[in-house]
């Protein structure tokens, strides 16, 4: 009786075991077989159909984005979804790294920044959609990508097409005097996205070549009140663009679609941001421009445009650092944005596509 009792507790033991390994495989594989998000809204523009764009934020309710098909900055509230109107008075869409705006973020709750063609930020009132100031960086060609820095009240604006690129620290009180200057002379094919991190204070920039050699980029870290470069990390294979933070100290890095133009995998990184050191590399995503981090849904969002196999809006859990799947966006859809308290995600469409012919901004949610 107890050999039998131990042989049938076994199986008992068994049977539980098996139980809960198919539960756990049928939990992960609805976690990455479903859509992680779905489309909720489309939103047309005015004006001429959108072609050429560049960078979207959200801040105080207010999505963003750089419309360079119509030569001014687009304003859409996020919860009515409702078009708000436009920013005039930018470059449009011109060759020779001369066109704007392209970089943008909103400041405060009443202004918005935005790089422009003729190497300056022009600063806008939200209210009242006017330009109100332009600050010249000194370059040559456009100033692309912004962060804020509300901590020091400081806007770092990044001149990527200029030889060598530049950065620029920018006061946000007026009359928006400059107050420093960094010169990256390794940068040797441009500079993507600042990110301010509110935990170490640092600013991290991407830098998609270092040195001329493509197989070698770096994410730059910067000290915004000394103004100085304090190291790069290595990234390989990579020609890093989007950053985003999101929680216990994970940076997450589009690798760029001139990454996946040079040959290498098309792929995204998270990497500590203590030390630069890779934590995960995801092989199912790639070829990402802006990416972002939705803390009501605690997931970081790519625009993968040129991921193999079409344009996606790739989606990974910041808290499990698993992939949990790609939805399928459109043509030229490598600019994101997340609405913090609602959670919804902003994805611009260029013209081309049979849902929105004329361009849009699709809006994705759960």
């Amino acid at each position: 009786m107890t050999e039998i009792a131990m042989s049938l507790s076994r199986i008992v033991a068994l049977a539980a075991l098996l139980s809960v390994v198919a539960l756990r495989g049928a939990s992960t594989f609805a976690a990455v077989s479903g859509p992680p998000l779905r489309r909720v809204a489309t939103i047309d523009l005015p004006g001429q159909p959108l072609t050429s764009f560049d960078i979207g934020d959200v801040g105080d309710g207010v999505f963003a984005l750089a419309d360079r098909s119509n030569a001014g900055v687009d304003l859409i509230d996020v919860r009515t979804l409702r078009d708000l109107g436009r920013i005039d008075g930018f470059a449009g869409n011109r060759p020779d790294h001369r066109g704007g705006p392209n970089g943008v973020h909103i400041v405060g709750a009443d202004q918005v920044w935005a790089g422009d063609g003729d190497s300056s930020v022009k600063i806008a009132d939200l209210r009242t959609r006017h330009v109100v100031a332009s600050v010249a960086t000194g370059g040559r060609h456009r100033v692309d990508e912004l962060t804020v820095d509300p901590r020091d009240h400081l806007v770092i604006a990044a001149n990527n097409a200029d030889r060598p690129a530049f950065v620029t620290l920018i006061s946000t009180r007026a009359p928006y005097p400059i107050l420093g200057r960094i010169t990256l002379p390794r940068a040797t094919h441009g500079l993507e996205q600042p990110l301010w991190d509110p935990s170490t204070g640092k600013i991290y920039l991407a830098i998609p070549e270092l040195d001329g050699v493509a197989s070698r980029g770096g994410i730059a870290v910067i000290d915004p009140r000394s103004a100085r470069l304090r190291t790069v990390w290595p990234v390989s294979d990579c020609m890093p663009a989007g950053l985003a933070l999101g929680p216990g100290d994970h940076l997450l890095v589009g690798c760029s679609d001139d990454a996946v133009a040079a040959g290498f995998p098309a792929q995204s990184l998270v990497i500590d941001t203590n030390d630069g050191r890779l934590v995960k590399r995801f092989a199912q995503v790639g070829g990402s421009d802006e990416v972002g981090y939705d803390r009501r849904l605690a997931v970081f969002v790519l625009a993968a445009s040129a991921n193999p196999g079409g344009p996606v809006l790739g989606v990974i859990s910041a808290r499990t650092l698993q992939w949990l799947g790609n939805v399928p966006s459109g043509p030229e859809a490598h600019s994101v944005a997340t609405d913090p308290r609602s959670g919804r995600v902003f994805v611009p469409v260029a013209a081309g596509d049979s849902t929105c012919p004329r361009g849009c901004v699709e809006v994705l949610g759960r």
